[in-house]
């Protein structure tokens, strides 16, 4: 049979790439997203009683009454913006395939996507499958005197032209850690007013949040959240990255749109699972107690990698902490990853996994990425083998 792909440039992700190598070199695998212990017994519970008391049949294409008002009711506590549950709250199967539905259900052939680089892999094959251009602006990489990645905002608004339809945001940044501030958020304004672009928020970190800092939801802002999708996953904040339940937030014309595509999708999404969701959403205490737990987490990786060669850097959030490897080798960072796991046994990720270009000079930094969304003794033995690298 004869075809012609429509993601020549996609092979198999990084992410499986390195949790494979960890694998087969039994690496402790501080490189994909993903916790290596359950959600809490009281979540457990709730989704085995769902289960006994029938619900396992289809549930409403949007999402559970219930679990709508929980997110409507929890997104207006805290970032001062009503959606109302019935047209402007969406259950998705993950972030992820809201995500896909939102750029499908806006993209149109020659419309130009602004992302901004480095980038969470999903976007650029989702605006490809929908026919639109992606283009490129990259932040402004760390240096000695700040070691943080920074936005330009003018760089952003200066790439928006008449084709360009969308701009997909991710505060906070996988993989780099940073956070959205008050600034940025008048920069977005000042953006959405001047041109009217739609914004796609990818919010998944929003519960991981540290040093005392807020999430600047573009929901804060009654002007962005005007022209906004703003997307968060029950994955991340409860640990259970392999239910796949998200959730998509946005007015209601834009809504209606991006379900249009999510019914084809995926119809809807698993019933126990939003039950019992919509019954443990309802004690605030899990999620306004999570960055504290993953603070935690971060600083204990944070100590010890200071006492190795590498160089940990700031992580304002998200369950990621970025480290320089400089004073280690200067092998560029996808060879260096697969050196780390191969013979030392712990597996990363490299950053310049997230860029247009991985092997190219200008996405390559030097650094790595760590998940610290293990267990305290995970942690503990991967940096025990990180001191004699």
């Amino acid at each position: 049979m004869n075809f012609q792909s429509k993601l020549p440039g996609v092979g198999t992700t990084i992410f499986t790439i390195m949790s494979q190598l960890a694998t087969e070199h039994k690496a402790i695998n501080l490189g994909q997203g993903f916790p290596d212990f359950n959600p809490a017994a009281a979540l457990l519970s709730e989704v085995n009683r769902a289960m006994q008391e029938g619900h396992n049949q289809y549930p409403p294409m949007a999402g559970i009454p219930a679990l709508r008002q929980g997110i409507s009711a929890k997104t207006q506590a805290l970032y001062g913006h009503y959606y109302d549950p019935d047209t402007e709250v969406t259950v998705t199967s993950g972030a992820s395939e809201a995500l896909m539905a939102s750029i499908l259900a806006f993209v149109k052939p020659g419309d130009e996507v602004l992302v901004i680089e480095p980038f969470y892999d999903l976007y650029i094959p989702a605006i490809q499958l929908a026919g639109g251009t992606p283009v490129i602006v990259a932040m402004l990489p760390p240096t000695e005197q700040t070691p943080l990645y920074r936005v330009d905002w003018q760089h952003v608004r200066d790439a928006i032209t008449p084709a360009t339809s969308m701009l997909i945001i991710n505060f906070p940044h996988n993989p780099t850690g940073i956070n959205l501030q008050e600034s940025d958020l008048d920069w977005l304004e000042r953006i959405v007013d001047e041109t009217g672009i739609m914004l796609l928020s990818d919010e998944v970190y929003e519960h991981i949040i540290f040093d005392g800092q807020q999430h600047q939801s573009l929901a804060r802002r009654e002007s962005i959240a005007a022209n906004a999708i703003v997307i968060s996953s029950f994955g991340k904040t409860y640990h259970t990255t392999g239910w796949k339940v998200g959730y998509c937030c946005a007015p209601k014309h834009i809504s209606a749109e991006m379900r249009k595509v999510h019914q084809f999708m995926v119809f809807t999404v698993s019933s126990p699972m939003q039950v019992a969701l919509a019954h443990y959403m309802k004690d605030p205490k899990p999620y306004m107690e999570l960055s504290d737990f993953y603070q935690e987490k971060r600083d204990r990786l944070a100590r010890g990698l200071a006492k190795t060669r590498f160089v940990p850097m700031p992580s304002q959030g998200t369950f990621f902490l970025l480290a320089d490897y400089s004073a280690i080798s200067d092998l560029p960072e996808a060879e260096f990853a697969r050196w780390l796991t191969t013979t030392h046994g712990v597996g990363v990720i490299p950053i310049s996994a997230f860029y247009r270009q991985p092997d190219a000079k200008e996405s390559n930094h030097q650094l790595v990425r760590f998940c610290f969304a293990k267990q305290d003794h995970t942690l503990d033995a991967a940096l025990a083998k990180l001191a004699i690298v």
